[in-house]
């Protein structure tokens, strides 16, 4: 018990610096582009069924990278302004449709996988919906320390700086 709570207290203590603050938004930004992906993709592969897992996985996460871009550029990285083209835009753009060919692929897979074992279109749809959030949740670290290096604030890599010299 004791273990625990000195875990959550050193939890606590990171959420107050500059980097745990940029951290935990990097999350909560994740988490809005999921529940958004999420959601598409299940009204449009699930409930209404649109189109196959493929074309929906691709809508579903193509919409998510509108507000996973600003969400994580003004509020995260606490950047204003005009978006730097080759620094920013390119980078998130890249990173964003290596996850989606990623997300599709796995969810081809999942279909296949359902499709094989002759599961019910509602399990089908849980199984493409898990494919996908597993596929972000495996490169949600990768994205973070790219995008820690192209969209933080010149002031805030000082401070970090400071930090990791103080260490």
């Amino acid at each position: 018990m004791l273990r625990m709570r000195d875990a959550a207290l050193r939890l606590w203590r990171f959420l107050q610096t500059p980097r745990g603050r940029r951290l935990f938004r990097y999350f909560m930004a994740s988490v809005v582009s999921t529940a958004v992906s999420f959601g598409v993709l299940t009204l449009a592969y699930g409930v209404f069924r649109l189109w196959t897992e493929v074309p929906s996985t691709l809508f579903a996460n193509i919409v998510a990278i509108v507000p996973s871009y600003y969400l994580n550029r003004n509020w995260a990285w606490g950047r204003s302004g005009r978006s730097h083209m080759w620094r920013e835009v390119v980078p998130f753009w890249s990173t964003s449709i290596v996850g989606i060919l990623l997300s599709v692929g796995s969810a081809s897979l999942a279909r296949h996988i359902s499709l094989e074992h002759h599961f019910h279109h509602l399990a089908s749809t849980a199984l493409v919906d898990g494919a996908n959030i597993m596929t972000f949740a495996v490169l949600w670290v990768l994205k973070y320390l790219v995008f820690n290096r192209l969209f933080q604030h010149p002031a805030a890599a000082a401070a970090d700086e400071e930090l990791v010299e103080a260490a």
